[in-house]
């Protein structure tokens, strides 16, 4: 019961940051003004994450990929190529999407805040080990041709993120594709390639 009360406390000091820093910037929200949105005080604030910084290294750990992608990589692959592309891209843009808060503030503070991009750096870190082991699980199964799974998996990655930015930004130019027909041309795209 204590745990899960920390946690609720914890995430609902991490949801005011979130909120206020989309909104003001890291830098023009204090740690007093989360406190009052989140209903405690400061000093439950600090109790909890000790500094403005680590609250928000706390809240990208807390809600982004990582954790997600461990388990849709250790129970939901079918090494069948197409499905399980589509099967990661769709959850890749699930999650970066509903994250696209935090996503934005990562984008804006990283070069503001010392360590701040090194710390959030493990999840697109972990989630490369993962397409790589995938890759070349696949190769290992002759599922998919002789090929460098680093490179593939860093092209695979890119080509999502690239399209999750957009899609968090509003770019115009993927207001004509809905990510169910991105997430199709990628994964066509790549069993093509892959398929021998």
């Amino acid at each position: 019961m204590l745990n899960k009360k920390k946690r609720d406390t914890s995430e609902t000091i991490m949801d005011a940051a979130i909120d206020l820093i989309s909104k003001k910037g890291y830098h023009g929200v204090t740690t007093e003004e989360i406190a009052m949105k989140s209903g405690f005080t400061e000093k439950t604030l600090f109790r909890h994450f000790q500094t403005k910084q680590n609250l928000l290294e706390s809240a990208f750990h807390h809600y982004h990929y990582a954790e997600e992608m461990q388990t849709l990589f250790n129970y939901e692959m079918t090494w069948d190529l197409k499905t399980d592309l589509s099967t990661i891209c769709h959850r890749y843009h699930e999650i970066m999407y509903r994250n696209r808060k935090i996503i934005k503030i990562s984008i804006r503070e990283m070069d503001h805040l010392s360590g701040f991009q090194k710390s959030t750096h493990k999840h697109p870190e972990q989630f490369k080990e993962l397409l790589i082991n995938y890759f070349a699980t696949m190769i290992d199964k002759g599922k998919i041709i002789h090929t460098d799974p680093e490179r593939q998996a860093v092209v695979f990655m890119y080509s999502n993120y690239g399209a999750a930015i957009g899609r968090i930004h509003n770019d115009p130019i993927l207001e004509s594709y809905s990510i169910k027909s991105f997430i199709d041309g990628i994964v066509e795209n790549f069993a093509r390639a892959l398929t021998p």
